[in-house]
């Protein structure tokens, strides 16, 4: 699999990493296998949450593997904190019980990657960058980045971080584009052209901030599956016409379709299923042509002005 880097840091990837929100409904060797075939794929960013599976999906991850010196060195670990029952909490005493609670359930000495998971309202910077700064030099946490924020969300952070930012997890798929169609609609008096984040996608690339896209089979607001959805018979005549052109499945088309962007955007692709994850990753070895990832567009739905 090709590699990728994260921001401007010193962490080079797999292009397409491994959400692990459903490994808490996995048994242990069920975990253990999907962990492994992961790795021989090329994929070594794990990406979890504190609140995946309430905490359960961090500890079969754990169990599900001997975290050994020699196994953790090759893997990737990012967790995420924020989201609490009915609101979200950027304190630095949730940041860094949160932190704890993680260490302890994936027992390691340190998260490689700490995202900040949902935007809190009522965030005071000053805390987060105190939360960051223990992190980072009791040894807790090398790296950190954010979740669904926006650029001026994001400046208003790096004014007292320390720490640099490294990677913005945003939702995008064929299907879920808003990030690029403001981009493609410029000056124009249509509901496309409209900016709904304040230009994201060009913030994180002047900035060195990898966009990792979740959600990447899903339309709507998880709304479901497009993929063989018989709701959408254009975008996925199109994704069948190109796998069997390219030799790959039409998931691996779709996630094609991510990495064919020229920002270097980090698929987090949440399948449990070892073999699905393997041809996904196929898509790492293919690339579309500007014609190809157009036409997919239009496919979706998106008109061209």
């Amino acid at each position: 699999m090709k590699k990728i880097r994260l921001g401007n840091s010193d962490l080079h990837v797999g292009e397409i990493s491994l959400g692990c929100m459903r490994m808490d409904k996995l048994s242990k060797k069920e975990a253990a296998y999907v962990i492994e075939n992961a790795m021989e794929a090329g994929v070594d960013l794990f990406d979890h949450a504190d609140i995946y599976g309430g905490g359960k999906s961090e500890e079969v991850f754990a169990d599900a593997i001997d975290l050994n010196s020699s196994i953790r060195e090759k893997m990737i670990i990012q967790t995420k904190c924020g989201i609490r029952k009915g609101f979200f909490d950027f304190s630095k005493e949730h940041i860094l019980t949160s932190v704890d609670g993680s260490l302890e359930r994936l027992k390691t000495d340190y998260i490689d990657i700490l995202l900040l998971h949902r935007p809190d309202a009522l965030m005071e910077p000053e805390e987060v960058a105190e939360a960051f700064t223990k992190l980072k030099e009791s040894g807790k946490v090398r790296h950190f980045g954010v979740s669904n924020q926006h650029p001026m969300q994001i400046k208003l952070l790096k004014k007292y971080l320390k720490e640099d930012l490294i990677v913005n997890q945003l939702q995008l798929s064929i299907m879920h584009t808003p990030m690029i169609d403001a981009g493609v609609n410029v000056n124009m008096q249509n509901d496309a052209s409209v900016v709904r984040d304040s230009g994201i996608l060009e913030y994180c690339r002047l900035h060195d901030i990898t966009i990792q896209a979740w959600s990447p089979f899903q339309y709507g607001m998880i709304n479901g599956v497009f993929v063989g959805n018989d709701q959408f018979p254009e975008v996925n005549a199109k994704l069948q016409e190109l796998a069997e052109k390219k030799g790959v499945t039409d998931s691996a088309i779709a996630i094609a379709w991510i990495l064919r962007h020229p920002a270097k955007i980090q698929p987090v692709v949440g399948t449990m299923n070892p073999e699905r994850l393997k041809d996904i990753a196929q898509a790492s070895e293919i690339q579309l042509t500007r014609e190809e990832w157009y036409e997919l567009y239009r496919a979706a739905g998106n008109k061209l002005p």
